[in-house]
């Protein structure tokens, strides 16, 4: 029996965000309660009840002055002014992906919009969403939809704006918008499914489909491991829901040799290892308790042996040009020394031993001599073959050395397999420097394997953009004004630099890449550069993200003013005349004006009669203008401090 473990099993973004925000809450001491249960897990509500963190219903439950954590389903705007009027401390672990539900439902409000929501409505989460608006409708079946315009006459041109409870799934989310569009002329749709559920229901879908029995691990009251479990029936007939390992029967598991498990979004990993660690028992007292019969027993003995099959033997031993194996047959086996490993530098003793169980290919049976050629080297190749077949159906990213440039593309080389990667699937723009890639370490996935022409084609692009979409949703979901990022400069335009800040683009405008006039970006940055930048603003909606280069540390009036004071004696460069005077610049972008009246020890007719643009002068600083940064110089009077 194999068991093989979801990769998305267990806690999501938002729900482990919660839990470390109620853990370092309980951390910081004194009282602390959460509004509800945190997540729908009861252990994890246990776990914080041993660490002292208490459950409430309402707000006005909670004890003056102590720590309130808002759950990761989010409440409604109401409860927020009930808490502030208890004089306590708010913790909002409220997940980023519902928060911005909140935020989408209360500005169409503002904008006359009505607030659709598909989801179910005894749920907390979309409980809390129609809590951000005064008014809204709650559909949980697109025949719920088609009967609410029917029989409520709706009008087609009713301001409409639809929304989805982040766990619903997408095909309910489709359904329910594929009717909007028809029923509605003015619709405004945000697809607010978070991609992590529906990552996780679409690998429980592929699992279930190859599985012959689904292990589903969640409590009963999450909505999240409900619908997981609905997915699994819909692909296969033995679906197992179970809270925690305890409920694990072996009965569940018979005639069964394949099995998954997978978790909702709100179980614990710990639950989900012990899980696991069960079914590895389950598996292990079903395999010992397999008897074979004497019958079996004998037909081992003397089954015959044929090319290509793949059998198990112990080693028994190891000589100079070969190594002998007992196959459990009539025949004896052996292994040409050149046939034990496809690393020539490898030797036999090193790797095999005497009592060894091994698995090994049959190359030649000879039924005169009564001996079996065998060839380890040949099954390890199959399996690599194998290996990679595996890894086209999983589309798991892999990583291996980029080993040569030719006309089409690039050649990697992952456990001994040549791996061609197109020039239009290596990620490199045209025109760029491919034969740079050679000798690099590369993630790629494997997206064509025939075996029977011995190639493999992988895609370093399509590893890279699942990597940068889940960095975009990483961003995204922490996008806040002030957020610092490193980033490469992509792109120049006349109006500003557009910087990749890890799989997210935005835009530095001309004006936010110096404190000093510039003519264009490139005065500054050139494509390619790495710099430091700080969020300005940014709209989730359409995606766009305002950038800062420039700091006040880097501000020159910042400078100036922590290096400079009144009385001080400096060199400045006159930069402009004027009939008034001379304007001389102290720093990089801070100038001072002389006026025509302390430009020399006598009197000026006109400026350029004693100062010429260019020239450096001695001045002194007689006044700064720190509000209306002004600053006053004076040749005169420096002339004066050196008499």
């Amino acid at each position: 029996m194999s068991v093989t473990v979801a990769k998305s099993a267990g806690f999501c973004f938002g729900v482990n965000r919660a839990v470390e925000l109620v853990e370092q809450a309980a951390a910081r001491g004194g009282t602390v309660v959460t509004l509800g249960p945190i997540i729908h897990n009861h252990h994890a509500v246990a776990h914080f009840e041993a660490m002292g963190v208490h459950v409430i219903d309402t707000p006005e439950e909670a004890p003056e002055g102590s720590t309130v954590v808002i759950r990761s389903h989010g409440v409604g705007r109401e409860v927020y002014r009930r808490l502030e009027k208890r004089n306590v401390t708010i913790v909002d672990a409220t997940c980023p992906f519902v928060k911005r539900i909140h935020n989408i439902v209360a500005q169409a409000e503002e904008e006359g919009r009505l607030p659709v929501i598909i989801g179910t409505r005894s749920h907390p989460e979309v409980e809390g969403i129609a809590g951000w608006c005064s008014r809204c409708v709650i559909l949980e079946s697109p025949e719920e939809l088609k009967n609410w315009v029917k029989n409520e006459r709706i009008s087609p041109e009713l301001p409409i704006c639809m929304v989805s409870q982040t766990t619903s799934t997408e095909s309910l989310w489709k359904k329910c918008l594929q009717i909007g569009k028809k029923e509605f002329t003015n619709l405004k749709k945000f697809d607010t499914i978070c991609r992590a559920t529906e990552y996780r229901q679409s690998e429980a879908a592929t699992l279930s489909s190859a599985c012959q029995a689904m292990v589903v691990v969640g409590d009963i009251h999450s909505s999240n491991t409900g619908r997981l479990a609905m997915i699994c029936r819909e692909h296969c007939d033995r679906v197992i829901a179970v809270d925690n390992a305890e409920e694990l029967s072996p009965e569940s598991f018979c005639n069964v040799t394949v099995v998954g498990i997978t978790a909702g979004a709100s179980t614990p990993a710990w639950i989900i290892k012990e899980v696991n660690k069960t079914m590895g028992e389950i598996v292990n007292n079903v395999e010992a308790g397999q008897e074979e019969t004497f019958a079996e027993l004998l037909e081992q003995g003397i089954k015959t042996l044929n090319t290509g099959d793949k059998v198990t033997g112990i080693v028994t031993g190891i000589n100079n040009t070969e190594v002998q194996v007992d196959l459990g047959a009539k025949h004896a086996g052996y292994i040409p020394y050149n046939e034990v490993s496809a690393d020539p530098s490898v030797k036999p003793e090193d790797i095999l031993h005497v009592g060894d169980e091994i698995e090994v290919f049959v190359v030649r049976v000879n039924d005169q001599e009564g001996t079996v050629q065998l060839s380890r080297k040949k099954l390890e190749g199959m399996k690599v073959w194998d290996d990679m077949a595996a890894l086209c159906e999983s589309k798991e990213n892999v990583e291996a050395p980029i080993t040569e440039e030719n006309k089409g593309g690039l050649v990697a080389n992952y456990k001994g397999i040549r791996v061609f990667i197109p020039a239009s699937q290596s990620g490199i723009a045209k025109g760029g420097d491919m034969a740079g890639m050679v000798g690099k370490t590369v993630k790629m996935k494997i997206t064509e394997v025939n075996r029977a022409r011995r190639r493999v084609i992988g895609s370093i692009r399509a590893a890279s953009s699942e990597e940068r979409k889940a960095n975009q949703e990483k961003i995204w979901s922490e996008m806040a004004v002030g957020n610092k990022y490193h980033g490469t400069v992509k792109s120049l335009t006349s109006y500003g630099a557009f910087v990749d800040i890890g799989g997210v683009d935005g835009m530095v405008h001309v004006s936010q890449l110096s404190w000093n006039r510039i003519k264009t970006p490139a005065d500054v940055v050139k494509v390619g550069d790495e710099i430091d930048v700080h969020v300005i603003a940014f709209d989730p909606e359409k995606h766009k993200i305002s950038l800062g280069y420039r700091t006040d540390e880097t501000n020159p009036w910042t400078l100036f003013l922590n290096e400079y004071h009144v009385g001080d004696v400096v060199d400045a460069k006159v930069v402009k005349l004027m009939t008034f005077g001379a304007f001389a610049e102290i720093v990089p972008g801070v100038d001072g004006l002389i006026h025509i009246s302390q430009l020399a020890d006598h009197r000026v007719n006109k400026p350029e009669d004693v100062v010429s643009e260019g020239q450096i002068v001695r001045v002194k600083i007689t006044d700064i203008d720190t509000e209306g940064k002004r600053i006053s110089l004076s040749i005169r009077a420096a002339m004066d401090d050196a008499e």
